[in-house]
C-alpha cells in the first residue's frame, strides 16, 4: 500500500485534535471518509476537517472502495465488532484504547487477525512520545542503576457528570468501557511500564466503589511482578479530594529515582547522588502523530509498528485480573 486512505469510525473528542488531524500530516496518508451514527455530528466534522464523504452506517465507510485503512475512535464495547468487520473486509484497522472491554474479547480480535493476514494496531500512542522515550532511555542507560521497585500513583476528583446519575458519562458505565474511569486511563500506564521492563506476569487487585456516585469501581489497588521478578504496585483513586490530586509514577532504582506524569506531563524528576534534575521534553500538538506515523509505514512495507493488537492485550488481562474479571 502506497496511499492510505483512512476511513473513520466514530467522531468523538479524542478525534478533534489528539489523532484526526495528524492522519492528514503523514506522508502518503489521508482521511476520505468518516462515519457517525449522528448525521449532524458525521456532516460537521467532515465539514470542519475537509474529509470528503461521511456516513452514518459503519459497514458503509468500510464497504467504499476509496477507503482502505480504517481507525476506530468509538467507546471499547464496539472496537471488537467494528474491527472484525474491518479485518474481514481485508482493511487494516488502527483502533483507540483499549483494544477492547475485556481480554477475551481482545483474544477474538487476535485470531480474526492472524486468520486473515491484515494487520490491527492499537492506539498506545505514549510509546512513542518523546516524554515517554526520554522515561525509557533514562532506565535502559543506568541512569538510576538497577531497578528496585515501581509504583503508580494517580488520584483525583469526580467530574461534573459523575453526578448526573441519569446521563453518566460512558466511561463510568461498565458495560460500554469495560470498568470506570480505571478501564479509561489504567491501560495508558500499564502499558507504558511493560514497554519498559516487559510483560506483567503475576497480578492481583481489590477494587470498590466508595464514593457511590455509578455502580463501577472507583477506588482500586494493585500488586504485580514482571517477568524478571521486578515487583510493582499502583493505586487509584477516581473519588478523591482535591488535595489528593496526583499523576506520578515512581520507579525506584539501587542508585536514583526516576518520577514522571503520564497524563498531564509534568517535567521528569531525576534524582540521584548528584541532586534533582526536572526534565523538559515537548510533545507534538496531535500527540497520536508518531505512533499514526509508524503505522503508515508499516503499511508502506517500510518500518514495523509494534504496537500491534497482541502487544495490546496484555493491559486488558492485566485490568481484568485487577477487577476479578479473570
Amino acid at each position: 500500500m502506497k496511499q492510505i486512505s483512512w476511513g473513520i469510525i466514530g467522531c468523538g473528542e479524542v478525534t478533534e485534535k489528539k489523532s484526526g488531524p495528524a492522519f492528514s500530516l503523514v506522508d502518503g496518508s489521508s482521511v476520505v471518509a468518516v462515519m457517525s451514527r449522528r448525521a449532524e455530528k458525521a456532516r460537521s466534522y467532515a465539514e470542519r476537517h475537509n474529509v470528503p464523504r461521511w456516513y452514518t452506517d459503519a459497514q458503509a465507510l468500510i464497504s467504499d472502495s476509496n477507503v482502505n485503512a480504517v481507525y476506530i475512535a468509538t467507546p471499547p464495547s464496539s472496537h471488537v465488532t467494528y474491527a472484525i468487520m474491518a479485518l474481514k473486509a481485508g482493511k487494516p484497522v488502527y483502533v483507540e484504547k483499549p483494544l477492547a472491554a475485556s481480554y477475551m474479547d481482545c483474544q477474538r480480535v487476535i485470531r480474526i487477525s492472524r486468520e486473515t493476514g491484515v494487520p490491527c494496531f492499537v492506539a498506545y500512542y505514549r510509546r512513542y512520545l518523546p516524554y515517554f522515550q526520554k522515561v525509557k532511555e533514562l532506565v535502559m542507560n543506568g541512569s538510576i542503576g538497577r531497578v528496585i521497585n515501581v509504583q503508580i500513583r494517580f488520584s483525583c476528583p469526580p467530574r461534573d457528570l459523575d453526578y448526573n446519575s441519569n446521563s453518566l458519562p460512558w466511561r463510568v458505565q461498565r458495560d460500554i468501557a469495560g470498568g470506570g474511569y480505571f478501564y479509561d486511563l489504567a491501560p495508558h500506564q500499564i502499558d507504558l511500564l511493560q514497554e519498559i521492563f516487559g510483560p506483567i506476569v503475576h497480578v492481583a487487585g481489590y477494587h470498590a466503589n466508595r464514593g457511590g456516585l455509578y455502580s463501577s469501581e472507583d477506588t482500586v489497588s494493585a500488586a504485580f511482578s514482571f517477568q524478571d521478578g521486578l515487583p510493582g504496585s499502583g493505586s487509584w483513586c477516581f473519588v478523591g479530594h482535591d488535595s489528593a490530586r496526583t499523576d506520578r509514577i515512581e520507579i525506584i532504582g539501587e542508585k536514583g529515582q526516576i518520577c514522571f506524569s503520564v497524563f498531564t506531563y509534568e517535567p521528569i524528576a531525576l534524582t540521584t547522588s548528584q541532586g534533582r534534575q526536572e526534565i523538559r521534553v515537548p510533545n507534538p500538538p496531535h500527540v497520536q502523530l508518531p505512533l499514526i506515523q509508524e503505522v503508515v509505514r508499516h503499511l508502506q512495507g517500510r518500518s514495523i509498528c509494534n504496537a500491534d493488537c497482541v502487544s495490546a492485550t496484555s493491559p486488558n488481562w492485566v485490568m481484568d485480573r485487577i477487577l476479578g474479571k479473570l
